[in-house]
């Protein structure tokens, strides 16, 4: 492969600081990662505040599974969140570290129980069907909208026991509440935007709050009477903890399975070699598509880390207060674990890809229900016999937080 050279006089990791790039095509953003990967150290990139670029799969891995040197505290987006956002919201469970995370995490994960695992898998497969015969029956042709945020968002909230009167509403919030992160904005934009997509997850959070109260009172076999009544330990998410729960729930959940529906449908269309592999045995196949489809298009491109005690990793000694930013992104393109990494296989074997995060405390708890709901969907679109096709290049939002798709058009080769 031929790396465009960077322009000249600029300094390694300086293009990842300039807005432009994220707005390049993905070659350009893949080759300049190819770049800085081969060099025998991070690099500083002057964003803001500036951080250090963790680019490689073995660093990007070790860093996630050192949370007592590398911190999610005080925050892993960027620009951190500021003081006043977190005393108002509550802090995310992503953005906590130690006990205060291990406890959140605790209450949440024994709220999944394997019944309500069970009825949640269960239900994905009647809503990926249900979700195809109407893309059947009506025949519209953007395919974000119509189909790849439509699983994620109903399937969380029968989960969740969202009343279905909220959810429109839900959707719309998710919306506003996600689209310009890490999209480089005007003045009159970064001065409005914020205070609209704050807006947007107040009121999902004073939502879920009052749905909270009710299932206190009320408690059905859903997620949210799990998160709110106490378990065997007397641990449970008082109102706030849950409105920050169901933020990131929705927020993290609903858009990283859309984005990673949403480019997978692209790539199956653009390699019609995997699609006929796949469509030839797809129970054999699938689970190593699903894989490849999250490794290739890493929907979270980036998360942030804050160092807390000293440590050398990747030839760099870090000290506390340094800023590094965990570039998923590039560690799922790297060189020393895929071969072939710019290639779309779906039988590649092994695929440590970090694409739910690099492992350690913070690993993705949706991980499993993503890759059910992603095998359960494209089951239903690849097997009815209309040949549904991605049209022209999905329409991304150019982020450096997550590879976000606007929209997607897609047609049917049988009428």
């Amino acid at each position: 492969m031929t790396l465009p050279a960077p322009r000249a006089g600029r300094a390694p990791g300086r293009e990842l600081a300039d807005p432009a790039f994220w707005q390049a095509p993905p070659a350009h953003r893949l080759a300049a990662f190819a770049r800085l990967r081969a060099l025998d150290s991070p690099v500083f990139v002057p964003e803001g505040t500036g951080h250090w670029a963790l680019v490689r799969h073995a660093d990007v891995q070790e860093a996630s599974r050192l949370p007592k040197v590398f911190a999610s505290a005080p925050g892993v987006t960027t620009p951190e969140p500021a003081r006043w956002v977190r005393a108002l919201f509550g802090d995310s469970m992503v953005n906590l570290d130690g006990a205060e995370h291990a406890q959140l995490r605790k209450i949440v994960q024994r709220a999944f129980t394997p019944r309500l695992l069970a009825a949640a898998e269960e239900d994905i497969h009647a809503v990926a069907a249900r979700i195809v015969d109407d893309v059947l029956d009506r025949r519209p042709d953007e395919f974000v909208e119509a189909v790849a945020s439509k699983l994620p968002l109903e399937v969380i909230c029968n989960m969740m026991g969202i009343p279905e009167r909220y959810r429109a509403e839900i959707a719309d919030r998710v919306n506003h509440a996600s689209e310009n992160i890490g999209v480089e904005r005007g003045l009159t934009a970064r001065l409005r935007m914020p205070g609209r997509g704050l807006r947007a997850l107040a009121r999902m959070q004073r939502m879920v709050a009052g749905i909270g109260r009710e299932r206190r009172a009320n408690p059905t076999d859903d997620l949210i009477s799990a998160l709110v009544c106490a378990n065997v330990d007397g641990e449970a998410l008082g109102a706030r903890q849950l409105g920050a729960f169901f933020s990131l729930l929705m927020v993290a959940g609903v858009e990283t399975t859309r984005n990673a529906i949403t480019h997978g449908l692209t790539l199956l269309t653009d390699h019609p070699a995997q699609r006929d592999l796949l469509l030839a045995d797809f129970e054999a196949h699938a689970d190593g598509a699903v894989d490849e489809m999250i490794r290739h298009s890493t929907p979270i491109i980036q998360f942030r880390r804050t160092v807390v005690a000293e440590h050398t990793l990747g030839g760099h000694a870090f000290v506390p207060g340094d800023k590094v930013v965990l570039y998923y992104a590039s560690a799922n393109r790297d060189e020393a674990v895929f071969p072939d990494p710019d290639a779309f296989d779906i039988t590649r074997s092994p695929n440590p890809h970090l694409g739910f995060g690099g492992g350690g405390p913070h690993f993705c708890l949706g991980a499993h229900l993503a890759r059910v709901e992603m095998k359960a969907l494209f089951r239903e679109l690849l097997t009815r016999p209309v040949g549904l096709r991605a049209v022209g290049l999905p329409d991304l939002a150019g982020s450096s937080f997550d590879n976000r798709v606007r929209s997607l058009r897609f047609a049917f080769e049988q009428p």
